[in-house]
């Protein structure tokens, strides 16, 4: 099973590796630098050689890096848009340098625009993205919403008329974050509303373009729209439907990575020991 979680690159990239290892983990998921903040400065050369050495030495075999919250492709707001895709660019040149497998992207906010004005902007900008690092060959990830305020990318026909747009579809692909699916309205506790989703996504993309599952929990009622997640079992999703999901045989070869709530640093061994009794030994 390949199964980690968000690492914490706090101190220096290079510790995250190990932190994984630690945890039993073979894929693991970061942020490139402070998710908080607008870069000012890049990762040193003898940081990055590090941190691949040591992704080497403790098998991590995929890589997944999180695009920081303050980037918004889908803005109205010319600034921001403008430094938005800047700092993509940016955050794509370095995880080739890192040797990602992917960068994970949220879908972006429209604001006070509509959807498809939003939708429009995040292609256009992922086109020019494209256009200037095609030869890095690091893949984006579309990570589904909850659809809370103006967030777009909860619903699948958002994914569909995105990659209709882009000219360059051949590193484009999916991530199905599960707390958000149920958050934003899929029932996917139950058997049919998690064949439901895989149908959906299926007859709008392809389910061969889903890459990443991000295993959360969900804190909240169904289709509440509120982004929260939950401790594995201990939310809405429930411990059966989590173990239907890592054990489906659309998905369990997949990489799961987990972004449940870290309250204290049991918190990460907990999850990962939970999902592993969840998993069917095939």
């Amino acid at each position: 099973m390949l199964l980690g979680v968000h690492v914490s690159i706090a101190g220096n990239i290079r510790e995250a590796p190990e932190r994984a290892h630690k945890l039993g983990c073979n894929t693991m998921q970061i942020f490139s630098r402070n998710p908080q903040q607008w870069r000012d400065d890049f990762l040193l050369s003898g940081d990055i050689a590090e941190f691949r050495d040591k992704r080497d030495r403790f098998g991590i075999k995929s890589l997944f890096v999180h695009i920081p919250y303050l980037i918004n492709l889908a803005s109205p707001n010319p600034k921001l848009y403008g430094v938005s895709i800047k700092a993509y660019i940016e955050d794509i040149r370095e995880a080739g340098l890192l040797k990602a497998d992917y960068i994970v992207t949220h879908m972006g906010s429209h604001k006070d625009t509509s959807e498809k004005e939003g939708i429009r902007r995040f292609v256009r900008a992922l086109n020019m993205i494209a256009e200037k690092t095609r030869n890095i060959p690091v893949g984006i990830l579309l990570e589904n919403t909850a659809g809370s305020g103006s967030w777009i990318g909860y619903k699948f026909s958002h994914h569909k008329e995105i990659i209709a747009g882009i000219k360059h579809k051949e590193n484009v692909g999916l991530c199905l974050d599960t707390a958000h699916a149920y958050l934003a309205g899929y029932d996917i506790s139950t058997e049919e509303g998690l064949e439901g989703i895989l149908n959906e996504i299926d007859d709008s993309v392809g389910l061969e373009l889903l890459k990443l599952i991000h295993l959360n929990d969900a804190k909240g009622k169904l289709g509440s729209l509120h982004d929260r997640h939950e401790h594995i079992g201990k939310g809405g999703i429930g411990l059966e439907g989590m173990k239907r999901i890592v054990n489906h045989p659309k998905l369990r070869n997949l990489p799961f990575i987990l972004e449940t709530p870290k309250e204290s640093a049991a918190d990460d061994i907990m999850n990962l020991s939970v999902v592993r009794d969840l998993r069917d030994k095939k």
